[in-house]
C-alpha cells in the first residue's frame, strides 16, 4: 500500500486568495495547532509573495521567516518555500551574486526545501539555483511549470524533468498553477518521471480553481506521486487548493494510506484562519475569489495570481469607468471587464510565445492584456502601452519563450529598435551586491544576521527603503482605514475620514485618503500643493499614463532625476508600478525638469501631473 504524505501550502492559501499574508504574531498562534492535526509532512512557510507582502505592511519578513519555521523544525516537519529561479523572490531577474546569497539566507533562517520554478521552463535559469541551493545545504526540487498548449506536450514536460534530475535536482514538482492540466496527461507525465528516475520524490501542487483538481490528484498518485499539495478551509477550493479532509478521503478510498485528521486541530485552525480574516486580511479578499470557475480553464491565469488580479482589477475599473463617464459612454460592470480581460489573456498568449502563465509572466501576459483592453476601451489600439519588463520576455533577455513572438510584434519591435536576445539570461544582469552593502552603509544600516538584511535589500530595493523609513507601514494603515470606513453599511462619502494621523516608531505621518472619484491631495508634495498651483509652474506637464504608484528609479543602476536636470527626448523620468510591473515614464521632448510633484511610493491616478519640464527653445 503506497503512503501519500500532505503538505499544507499555507502561504499559498493566502495568496490565492487575496493580497497580504498574516502578521508574525498570527503565524506563530496557528503553528502549534496545524502540527497537532497530525496530517501533514511538509508546511510551505513562505517564498513567492510572502517576503514582498510583509515589506508591504511595514513587517520585517527576515524575522517572520525564523519565528514562523522555527516549530516546524522542532516537530520534524520539513518546510518549504517557492522561488522564481533567475527572478528569486522578485518580479525581475537577479545577479548571479545575489543568487547564490538567496539560497544561503534562506537555509540559515530554517528553510528546508525549494520550490525553483522558470515560467519559461528555461533549463538555463533554473540548473543554475540547483546548484546554488544544494550548495546553500537546502533540499533542490525543480518545478515544472504545467499549462495546456500545442508546445506543451508529455514529451515534453518528462524530458525537462529528466534534465533537471540530471543536473542534480532532489526532487520534481508538477506545478499546475492554474489547476488546467488535464488529469489523464498529469498522471501520465508523473508515470514518465518515475519510469526514467523511480527514486526522484515527486510532489504535485494544483489549483481548485476551474474543476480538475481532484481528477488530477487522484491519477497522478495512481502513477507515482508522493507528496500531494493541499489547503483547509476557510481558504480552501475557489482559487485556493482542494482542501485536506476531502483528498484524505478520495485517497483512503483508493487504497493509499495517508495520515489521519486531528478534527479537533482542524476546527481550531479553521476558526483561527476566519479570526486573521476579520481582523485585517479579509478586507483584501476579493469574494470571487472564494468561488470555482471554469472560465479559468481558457485564459488559465495562474491561482496565486487571481487573490491580487481581482483587487487590481477594482482600480482598474473605476479608473475605465471614470474615463468612460467623463466622455459620455456606459460604465462595465466587473464580470464585463473580468470577460474581456479573459478572452484578451487566450489572444495575447500564443502571440508572444506560450510563456507559461505563471509568475512573473502570467502577469506580464495578464497586465499586456488589461493594457490592451483598457486602451481599446477608449478608442484606441492594440500594443499601445507595453512595459519594459513585457518586452524583455518578448525579446528574449529573460530566457527562451516555448514558442515563436507574433510577426506583429515583431515588426513594432524593430520599429522601436528593440532587439531579440538568445544569450544566457544572467548575462545580463552583473552583479551588484557591492552597491547595495555601500548603500546600506552610508545609511546606518546592519547587513543583519546572515546578511539578510543585505539579501532583502537587494531583492526588493523600493520597497525595502519604504519599509526602513516607515512609509510602507503607514500607506498600508491609511489603506485599510480606508477599507474598513468603506465596509460600514451606513456610512456616506461625507462621513468618512479624508485625513488621518498614523503614528509609526514616534513619527506622525499625516496622510490624505480619498473616496470614489475624488483625487487625494498630495501627502508630501514637495513642490505644488493643489491644482491651482500646479497649473503656475513653469513647464509642460508630464501625466501618468496609468494608475498604480510612482519611483523615481527601480534599482540600484539608475540615478533619480531631480529639478533642474536636463533630459532629452525618450529619457527615462520614473517608472509607474502598477500590478506588479514598472512602467517607464519617458520625456517626449528635450527640456529641463521643473517640478517633480510626487515622492517615490505615492499612489497616482491616471492622467496625474506628475512632472513638469520646461521646452528646449529651437
Amino acid at each position: 500500500m503506497k503512503e501519500i504524505k500532505f503538505s499544507l501550502v499555507f502561504r499559498d492559501m493566502w495568496q490565492s486568495a487575496g493580497k497580504y499574508q498574516p502578521r508574525v504574531d498570527q503565524l506563530l498562534k496557528i503553528a502549534p495547532v496545524i502540527i497537532r492535526m497530525g496530517c501533514f509532512d511538509r508546511v510551505e512557510t513562505n517564498g513567492g509573495g510572502f517576503e514582498q507582502v510583509n515589506l508591504l505592511f511595514g513587517e520585517n519578513p527576515n524575522k517572520a521567516v525564523r519565528a514562523w519555521t522555527r516549530p516546524f523544525h522542532e516537530a520534524g516537519i520539513q518546510t518549504h518555500m517557492l522561488d522564481r529561479a533567475l527572478n528569486g523572490l522578485r518580479m525581475s531577474p537577479c545577479p548571479k551574486d545575489l543568487r547564490q546569497l538567496f539560497y544561503k539566507v534562506k537555509h540559515a533562517q530554517g528553510t528546508d526545501i525549494t520550490r525553483i520554478f522558470c515560467g519559461l521552463n528555461d533549463e538555463r535559469n533554473v540548473i543554475p539555483s540547483i546548484h546554488y541551493a544544494k550548495d546553500a545545504g537546502m533540499i533542490a526540487q525543480a518545478a515544472l511549470c504545467i499549462t495546456s498548449s500545442p508546445i506543451h506536450t508529455i514529451e515534453y514536460y518528462v524530458a525537462l524533468a529528466d534534465k533537471f534530475v540530471k543536473a542534480g535536482a532532489d526532487e520534481i514538482c508538477l506545478k499546475d498553477m492554474a489547476g488546467i492540466g488535464r488529469p489523464d496527461s498529469l498522471g501520465k507525465i508523473c508515470a514518465g518521471i518515475k519510469a526514467l528516475h523511480p527514486e526522484v520524490t515527486v510532489q504535485y501542487h494544483g489549483h481548485a480553481g476551474p474543476g480538475f483538481c481532484m481528477a488530477s490528484i487522484l491519477e497522478v498518485c495512481k502513477n507515482g506521486c508522493d507528496y500531494v499539495d493541499v489547503g483547509m478551509s476557510p481558504l480552501s477550493w475557489g482559487t485556493g487548493h482542494a482542501d485536506v479532509i476531502a483528498v484524505q478521503e478520495m485517497l483512503k478510498d483508493a487504497g493509499f494510506k495517508v495520515k489521519e485528521i486531528n478534527m479537533e486541530a482542524y476546527m481550531e485552525a479553521r476558526t483561527l484562519i476566519q479570526e486573521m480574516c476579520d481582523d485585517f486580511l479579509g478586507y483584501y479578499i476579493p469574494q470571487l475569489n472564494h468561488l470555482n470557475n471554469s472560465l479559468l480553464v481558457k485564459p488559465g491565469l495562474p491561482g496565486g495570481m487571481m487573490g491580487s488580479l481581482m483587487t487590481d482589477l477594482e482600480d482598474n475599473l473605476a479608473s475605465l469607468n471614470k474615463w468612460k463617464a467623463k466622455n459620455g459612454q456606459p460604465e462595465l460592470t466587473t464580470d464585463q471587464l473580468l470577460v474581456k480581460l479573459f478572452d484578451e489573456v487566450a489572444y495575447v498568449w500564443p502571440k508572444v510565445g506560450y510563456p507559461t502563465l505563471v509568475t512573473p509572466f502570467s502577469q506580464y501576459v495578464k497586465n499586456l492584456a488589461l493594457t490592451n483592453v483598457m486602451q481599446m476601451e477608449k478608442g484606441r489600439g492594440r500594443w499601445t502601452m507595453i512595459a519594459d519588463n513585457i518586452w524583455d520576455m518578448i525579446l528574449g533577455k529573460a530566457g527562451k519563450l516555448p514558442g515563436n513572438v507574433d510577426p506583429e510584434l515583431i515588426a513594432i519591435a524593430a520599429e522601436q529598435g528593440r532587439e531579440f536576445m538568445t544569450t544566457d539570461p544572467q548575462q545580463n544582469y552583473p552583479d551588484d551586491l557591492d552597491v547595495y552593502r555601500e548603500k546600506m552603509r552610508a545609511n546606518g544600516w546592519p547587513l543583519g544576521e546572515d546578511e539578510e538584511e543585505l539579501f532583502e535589500y537587494s531583492m526588493h530595493p523600493a520597497q525595502y527603503e519604504a519599509f526602513k523609513s516607515g512609509k510602507a507601514k503607514a500607506d498600508f494603515l491609511a489603506d485599510l482605514e480606508k477599507r474598513k470606513a468603506a465596509s460600514e453599511p451606513e456610512t456616506t462619502v461625507a462621513e468618512l475620514p479624508h485625513t488621518i494621523t498614523v503614528s509609526l516608531n514616534g513619527q506622525n505621518y499625516k496622510l490624505n485618503v480619498a473616496y470614489g472619484d475624488e483625487l487625494p491631495a498630495p501627502t508630501t508634495a514637495p513642490v505644488a500643493t493643489s491644482a491651482n498651483d500646479i497649473e503656475t509652474l513653469d513647464g509642460e506637464d508630464v501625466t501618468a499614463p496609468l494608475e498604480g504608484k510612482f519611483y523615481r528609479v527601480k534599482d540600484a543602476q539608475e540615478v533619480a532625476k531631480y529639478v533642474g536636470d536636463h533630459v532629452a527626448k525618450g529619457d527615462i523620468l520614473g517608472y509607474i508600478e502598477a500590478m506588479k510591473t514598472y512602467n517607464a515614464i519617458r520625456a517626449d521632448f528635450d527640456g529641463t525638469i521643473t517640478a517633480i510633484l510626487f515622492n517615490s511610493g505615492d499612489p497616482v491616478e491616471e492622467d496625474d501631473v506628475i512632472i513638469k519640464i520646461s521646452r528646449d527653445r529651437a
